[in-house]
């Protein structure tokens, strides 16, 4: 896996995972690669800094705060995009690729898949992003 700085032509810069330096290029050449702030697909890398461990493999507790401090930020924009979607667990493959094809009326939903379904989906070209961090379904939650 390899992360990349991405930004939008809006000046959103955001962090993002692909198999490859190549698998990257080719999404986002089919315009799969979408800012999660504004939905634009004009993307493009942005500079990164290298990231050099500290002697030992230590983060300075001032990073760590950083950090934490961007992680919260994250999980909060993941969940205040969450209020407005629909949570449709596994069928989420099925119901986008509907959505996709004009079967059903196009709406927000979030839901399961496995990484094969995720990978068919966008070779198929539906637009679909993996969320950062992992959601309880909401039979699950107390």
């Amino acid at each position: 896996m390899i992360v990349f700085d991405l930004r939008c032509g809006h000046g959103h810069v955001f962090e993002a995972w692909f198999a490859s330096s190549s698998a990257y290029e080719d999404q986002r050449a089919r315009s799969l690669v979408i800012c999660p702030v504004c939905d634009d697909s004009s993307i493009d890398k942005a500079v990164m800094a290298p990231n050099i461990a500290a002697k030992g493999n230590r983060m300075p507790a001032a990073d760590k705060g950083a950090q934490q401090s961007a992680l919260s930020r994250m999980a909060e924009a993941q969940a205040k995009l969450l209020e407005n979607s629909e949570w449709v667990g596994r069928s989420f493959p099925d119901r986008a690729r509907s959505m996709h094809l004009g079967e059903e009326p196009a709406a927000l939903i979030h839901g399961e898949s496995s990484p094969a379904e995720a990978a068919e989906l966008a070779e198929e070209g539906v637009p679909l992003m993996p969320l950062p961090f992992r959601v309880v379904p909401p039979s699950a939650r107390n």
